[in-house]
C-alpha cells in the first residue's frame, strides 16, 4: 500500500514535471515568434491544447512564465541538457568555452531568436523583462571579466588587455554576430568568433 502510494506521488510529480516542460516549449516557441507583448497565454495554450487554468496551474502569470523560460535557454546548451560556462571557462578559457558554446547555439535557432526579440523589446525600461536582462548582462560582464583575469593569469590571455573591456567587447561581437546568423544562416559563426579571438586576445586560442 505504501509503496504503491509513494510510486503515485513520483508518477505525479513526473507528469507535472514533463508538463511544465511542455508549456516552457510552447512559450519559448511563442515568445521567439511573437514577442512578449504579442505572444499571449492563450496562444500558448492553444499550442498544447490546454486551458488557461492549466497554464496558471504551473505558472501563475504570463511574467513568472516568461522568466523561466529566460532561464531555461540562458543556462541549457539546447533547451534541456545544463551547460556550466564558468567550469569551461577554467578548464580550458573563455576562447574555447565561447566556441563551445557558439557550435551547440546552432543547434537552437528558436532559443536565440527569442533573446534577440526579447532584449530588444526589453529596452524599454518598462517592458516586464528589462530588469532581468539589466541582471544578465551585468552577470555576465563580471563573470566573463573574471575569466578573462584568469585567463592571463594562466598566460592564455595578453596582461595588457583590460579584462573589463575585452568582456564588453565579447558580448557585443557576440550578439550581433548571432544575429546576423539568424537573418542569414550562411553566416559563419564560429569563424567569427574566432577571428574576434585572434584580434583581441592573441593566444586565447592556444590550449595551455
Amino acid at each position: 500500500m505504501t509503496r504503491r502510494n509513494r510510486s503515485g506521488v513520483r508518477g505525479r510529480y513526473a507528469k507535472s514535471e514533463q508538463r511544465s516542460t511542455e508549456i516552457l516549449d510552447a512559450a519559448t516557441t511563442v515568445f521567439a515568434t511573437h514577442g512578449y507583448h504579442a505572444g499571449s497565454l492563450r496562444d500558448i495554450a492553444a499550442e498544447l491544447d490546454l486551458s488557461l487554468t492549466s497554464i496558471a496551474h504551473h505558472f501563475g502569470h504570463k511574467f513568472e512564465l516568461l522568466e523561466a523560460v529566460l532561464e531555461r535557454a540562458d543556462n541549457t546548451e539546447n533547451g534541456n541538457e545544463e551547460f556550466d560556462f564558468g567550469s569551461a571557462c577554467r578548464e580550458r578559457g573563455v576562447a574555447h568555452a565561447t566556441l563551445q558554446r557558439v557550435r551547440s547555439n546552432l543547434g537552437r535557432p528558436e532559443l536565440l531568436r527569442l533573446f534577440a526579440i526579447l532584449s530588444t523589446e526589453s529596452s524599454a525600461p518598462g517592458h516586464p523583462a528589462h530588469a532581468w536582462f539589466v541582471d544578465r548582462y551585468t552577470r555576465k560582464v563580471d563573470a566573463l571579466t573574471r575569466a578573462f583575469a584568469f585567463d592571463q593569469m594562466r598566460g592564455r590571455v595578453q596582461r595588457s588587455r583590460d579584462p573589463h573591456v575585452l568582456s564588453r567587447l565579447l558580448i557585443g561581437a557576440w550578439d550581433g554576430i548571432q544575429l546576423q546568423w539568424l537573418i542569414d544562416p550562411s553566416t559563419d559563426m564560429e569563424q567569427a568568433m574566432s577571428m574576434f579571438f585572434a584580434s583581441w586576445s592573441p593566444g586565447a586560442l592556444i590550449d595551455s
